[in-house]
């Protein structure tokens, strides 16, 4: 029998509704499949900076976590028997967010699973894999594997079982994930802020009263915070536990106001995103928090006498590498997606890295992507000084740009073609830049007026999402409207969101 996991299994991680498309069988077969293709070919290889649990008596392991969907458990427990029938040992850590899980596949150095579909509704679940380290696990570097050999276990019906099964044992790292963040940023010394977090019922529930309260048992930070919707429920009642759709914030942005704080954070179901809204509820761009974030960053390692890498993908705004430039860091512009970012991370020994979508990778954590690393170096960064983070924010946002807007169009390959066409082939614009690096790229940023603007299709739907940035407001609206009616074109070509999709969709 032929099975077709094409539709579960795509290029960065596995997501699907349940139980029609992942259930516990499709779950187990996976489980096997990673066994085989990434945990056992990694014993006693383990890589430098990294714990040592893997291969230390000769065994396989693997760290497992899960956030808090009600279909989580059933589906761990079909993919940790697949593991150990494999012959790996299984270490469950239960309930976490996905930085959580990187962390425990750092500190442990083992593979790692995260079962979780981030911000998608209820009916969705999904695996985040890695290897040890936290390194990614994409379409190129293990899952195009991966799904060959579930489908393959799915269709002869007979995975293979380890002459040793390994064992299944349970283990907490909420604390030592915790200090571990608090060593990291030191937030003892800053002025007290008042911080409303909005945790849309997902892992930013269970997570920050460990690392900024003291639920984990660590000492009290000058933090005031006023909570919103901190009860997991993956039902998400309140709202999609998704910031980047900006009907989403809107709780939180009047709560700020409400309570007169200083700040808010929001964070996706699985917590590895974190946004941000100022003290008067408006929206600080992703870019404006790399840039800060990535500044301080650079700081630490000009101090320590490092050059210091920073990357950023080809989204983010002009100013992040106009500013870290500047502050003598050599800057890194790499495709969207974290497979990529990460794989660049590693590639440069970078300091840290950003992405539009509010994905912030650090070395210092195993190169992966912490959404509560970064909220925190936001606290330090503004409980340091005396301004507003309105006023800080301002620094880091000095061009305007659309966000991201998808058009669902009929024919991506024609829409494309006529964005090219009036841009690059006619020049209708005068002399641009243009790089296909990730989509289409247009840049009018070396002359008056300066703009530039990107055009990507989707890996998954027949959408296009485009993203423009201009020095002023009425430069990019003008790009902005005339880019999207040569997308939309065509009378079938008419449909249009917001951003509100993760970057590796």
């Amino acid at each position: 029998m032929t099975i077709d996991l094409s539709h579960l299994i795509k290029a960065y991680d596995v997501r699907g509704t349940v139980p029609d498309q992942l259930g516990p069988d499709v779950a187990h077969a996976i489980g096997v499949a990673f066994a085989h293709a990434v945990v056992l070919p990694e014993v006693g290889q383990v890589p430098d900076g990294v714990g040592t649990e893997a291969g230390a008596d000769g065994r396989a392991r693997a760290v497992v976590g899960q956030d808090m969907r009600d279909s989580g458990p059933a589906l761990v427990d079909a993919f940790a028997q697949g593991l150990a029938d494999a012959g790996v040992d299984v270490v469950r850590i239960g309930l976490c967010s996905t930085d959580g899980l990187y962390y425990a596949s750092g500190a442990l150095g083992v593979p790692g699973a995260m079962f979780t579909a981030s911000h998608n509704p209820a009916e969705y679940n999904g695996i985040k894999l890695c290897r040890a380290g936290a390194r990614p696990v994409g379409q190129d570097s293990g899952l195009t594997e991966v799904r060959r050999l579930a489908e393959q276990y799915l269709g002869e019906d007979f995975p293979p079982v380890a002459g040793t099964p390994g064992t299944v044992t349970e283990r907490d790292m909420l604390t030592d994930y915790a200090a571990f963040l608090r060593s990291l940023v030191d937030l003892s010394a800053i002025r007290p802020l008042k911080v409303v977090i909005d945790a849309g019922n997902g892992m930013g529930g269970y997570t920050v009263p460990a690392v900024l309260g003291t639920g984990a048992g660590l000492a009290h930070l000058p933090l005031d915070i006023v909570p919103l919707y901190f009860e997991l429920d993956g039902t998400f009642p309140n709202h999609e536990a998704n910031p980047l759709d900006p009907e989403n914030l809107r709780d939180l942005q009047a709560a700020v106001v409400e309570h007169d704080a200083d700040l808010g954070l929001a964070f996706d179901g699985d917590a590895d995103r974190c946004f941000v809204v100022d003290e008067h509820g408006d929206p600080v761009s992703p870019s404006a928090i790399t840039a800060l974030v990535g500044l301080r960053e650079v700081a630490t390692e000009l101090a320590a006498g490092r050059t210091p890498t920073v990357i950023h993908n080809l989204i983010t705004s002009r100013a992040v590498p106009d500013l870290l430039g500047g502050a003598g860091a050599r800057t890194v512009r790499t495709r969207v997606g974290h497979s990529f970012i990460k794989a660049q991370m590693a590639e440069h020994g970078a300091v840290f890295g950003g992405e539009h979508s509010a994905h912030y990778y650090f070395r210092d954590f195993f190169y992966a992507d912490t959404g509560m690393l970064a909220a925190m170096h936001v606290l330090a960064a503004l409980g340091t000084q005396p301004h507003p983070l309105s006023a800080l924010a301002e620094m880091y946002e000095p061009y305007v740009s659309s966000g991201e807007i998808n058009s669902r169009v009929r024919d991506v390959a024609a829409a494309r073609e006529r964005v090219v066409t009036a841009y690059v082939t006619e020049q209708g614009a005068g002399p641009v830049d243009v790089d296909e690096l990730d989509g289409l790229t247009v840049s009018h940023w070396d002359a008056h007026p300066q703009w530039w603007f990107n055009l990507r299709a989707s890996n998954t739907e027949p959408l296009l999402r485009l993203n423009v940035e201009a020095a002023d407001v009425d430069i990019m609206e003008k790009v902005r409207d005339d880019v999207l009616s040569l997308v939309r074109e065509a009378p079938a070509d008419a449909g249009a969101t917001d951003g509100t999709e993760e970057s590796a969709s």
